[in-house]
């Protein structure tokens, strides 16, 4: 703990042992810039894999039960581009795109799922100066068509499908534009473009970029320097519309080298999973950490991640199998789902089956807490759970929202592995804290990393002081040199939310609230935004409620909504179905969804959860709605990182919160 004067007085601040006097900022001396990083590993890991691509054997539909068709796919191996081929191909895409008219210093978008052309177009974009706009591929054509125009690009890189699919609709919304780069096959045909505006692909563009009257050395180059914004990562933010986070070189360079440090022994010999949007600063940071280090990243997309995912079809292998990855971050709701089907299946074994594994689970619990190895029981029991990651996973990483302690454990236990949970923003590059993987605590967020600074300020209104005992609690300020530059084009969002102290740092106010435990370790304990007050003057936080009830079998996903408290609840389609046939009610999922006898059933499971999980009377909900529609990024109802869109949430619930609380 050090101090740190902000003028008016002297506040406790949290660092990193290690970081005490100085923070650190750089990864390797004088690799100061992101073109830097790149160029560091392709001298010193040449021959290395570094970008792994699937091959696509056979794809064919598959028509379910009820009527749906499913696209199911065959996939082959892995095939690499080494450091080296990929720097060349990064930079002859980079002339190609200059050769096309793209300036240095002006912004250039990415709207394009997560794969290997993204991180070789953003290379490029690095080593031009080119600052790169991000966008999710889930977002809405108004918030599509606002981050194109606020950022005045006139290129785009994206992807066939997308382009078909959303980028087409707002093309008459975005005047500037005049090219777009597609990352797989130009389409045959493209009817009613606007005017003016042509179609590439990338292997055009980097044909054109390899000419010599337009390679590197031949064109105007403008090399970045450390305070150059890299990156404008428009969030996909849970209210309102989106905003542009400008990334400095710097900052991305010192957020991933505070991660680095927290992963022990990561070198070459890691591999790598991408699957997450790489417009998420959690994965873009992630594989910027491990193209530092020259791991190898091989792609995959949450469809095709494991032998039973969506889209592999029956009887052929998942992408977590071929690759067997030792790296692989995960926002908290696909484990979720991967410990609800574990569980699910434990609960389907015969009473010997189920009783060996609930002993098993009970004694590594107790053993890993003494800080002892379990290898008989890892090797007997959990071998089959672990294999479902490949088998060779070593570390994960948690981000993007609170993890619940009960898969935390689970992950912890059943996949033989540590899971690092983090705290960061993309305000602070995803850096602030990563727990200690040899710290089996629960609902802790770590200790700040190097790069980071951590004060707590005093929320009056919630009741949270920094001189709180036996914790000191209060909102999260980050400081440091991965604090972002603030939003695009919004000066009163930064006079809000960053400020810069006495000695010339810069601090992110987030909103969130911590409180720190005596060995310097951060929880997360409440967020301003989530915190309401009911009819009676009592304060509620709905995140809170919502955490301790999704722990419930039965829900997939739950919205807790104020006055008093009422939820909407995604169910768990087959715990529900199961419900409904032992109280005899039939009917398609829909029917089952609304009928009233089903929601009291539901209301009394989730009550008894409530009350096993410690919440007050007051935080229990009164009513619910059963929603047979899941929510996902397209719905639009939560963002990439699965958090609660709640403005979207309450607009779509309307009717029904109008309904429950008496209106209708």
């Amino acid at each position: 703990m050090v101090c740190v004067d902000l003028g008016e007085r002297c506040e406790r601040s949290y660092r990193a042992v290690n970081s005490q006097q100085k923070l650190v900022s750089l990864l390797h001396e004088g690799v100061d810039t992101l073109d830097k990083v790149f160029e560091y590993a392709v001298v010193h890991f040449p021959q290395r894999d570094c970008l792994g691509t699937r091959e696509l054997l056979s794809e064919e539909d598959e028509i379910q039960p009820n009527g749906k068709v499913f696209k199911k796919v065959i996939l082959g191996d892995y095939n690499w581009l080494s450091y080296e081929d990929t720097f060349h191909l990064s930079q002859r895409f980079g002339s190609g795109l200059a050769a096309l008219g793209q300036k240095p210093l002006c912004n250039i978008a990415i709207f394009c799922e997560t794969r290997a052309e993204w991180i070789i177009a953003a290379q490029a974009c690095f080593m031009y100066n080119f600052p790169l706009v991000t966008l999710y591929s889930t977002l809405g054509g108004a918030a599509i068509a606002h981050g194109l125009n606020e950022t005045e690009v006139t290129h785009i890189i994206t992807s066939k499908d997308l382009l078909q699919s959303r980028l087409k609709a707002i093309l008459m919304d975005v005047p500037r534009l005049k090219h777009i780069i597609v990352v797989d096959k130009k389409p045959k045909s493209l009817p009613d473009l606007p005017r003016g505006i042509m179609v590439h692909n990338v292997a055009a563009v980097q044909e054109l970029g390899a000419k010599p009257e337009n390679s590197k050395s031949q064109v105007a180059c403008y090399f970045p320097v450390p305070s150059d914004i890299a990156v404008i990562m428009y969030t996909s933010g849970s209210t309102g519309i989106p905003k542009g986070v400008m990334i400095s070189h710097r900052n991305i360079i010192a957020g991933i080298t505070g991660m680095a440090e927290r992963i022990p022994n990561l070198n070459e010999n890691d591999t790598y999973i991408g699957y997450l949007p790489l417009a998420h600063v959690l994965e873009l940071s992630a594989e910027l950490v491990c193209v530092s280090h020259g791991c190898r990243i091989g792609y995959s997309s949450p469809q095709t991640l494991a032998d039973q995912s969506s889209k592999i079809k029956k009887g052929s292998k998942g992408d977590t199998s071929m690759l067997r990855p030792t790296l692989m971050a995960a926002v908290p709701e696909i484990m979720d789902r991967i410990y609800k089907n574990v569980m699910t299946k434990v609960e389907e074994m015969s009473s010997v089956q189920k009783t060996l594994f609930v002993l098993a689970y009970n004694y590594k619990m107790e053993q890993i807490s003494k800080g002892y190895n379990t290898p008989l029981c890892d090797r007997l029991v959990f071998k089959k759970v672990r294999s479902l990651l490949g088998g060779s996973m070593r570390v994960l990483l948690s981000g993007g929202a609170p993890l619940s302690a009960a898969t935390q454990r689970f992950m912890n236990i059943c996949f033989c592995c540590p899971v690092g949970q983090g705290y960061g923003l993309t305000e602070t590059c995803g850096a602030g804290t990563i727990s200690d993987l040899a710290d089996y605590s629960t609902g802790r967020v770590g200790a700040p990393l190097v790069c980071s600074e951590i004060m707590l300020k005093d929320w009056e209104e919630g009741g949270y002081f920094s001189t709180d005992k036996p914790n000191p609690r209060g909102e999260i300020l980050m400081g440091g040199p991965n604090v972002t530059m603030g939003y695009y084009k919004n000066e009163q969002k930064n006079r809000e939310d960053f400020f810069v102290d006495v000695n010339g740092q810069r601090w992110f106010c987030t909103g969130d609230i911590g409180e720190f435990h005596p060995d310097g370790c951060l929880k997360i304990i409440d967020r301003k935004k989530d915190l309401v007050k009911l009819q009676a003057g009592e304060y509620v936080s709905l995140g809170k409620v919502e955490a301790v009830l999704k722990n419930c079998p039965l829900i997939d996903n739950i919205c807790a909504y104020e006055s008093y408290v009422i939820g909407f609840v995604v169910p768990n389609q087959k715990q529900l179905t199961a419900l409904a046939e032992q109280k005899g009610i039939r009917g398609s999922w829909e029917e089952i969804c609304n009928h009233a006898e089903m929601e009291k059933e539901v209301l009394c499971i989730i009550t008894d959860a409530a009350i096993t999980g410690k919440l007050e009377r007051f935080e229990i909900p009164k009513k619910i709605r059963l929603s047979a529609e899941p929510w996902t990024p397209e719905t639009g109802l939560v963002t990439d990182a699965f958090k609660l869109k709640r403005k979207e949430l309450k607009t779509h619930y309307q009717d029904d919160i109008e309904r429950m609380y008496g209106g209708k």
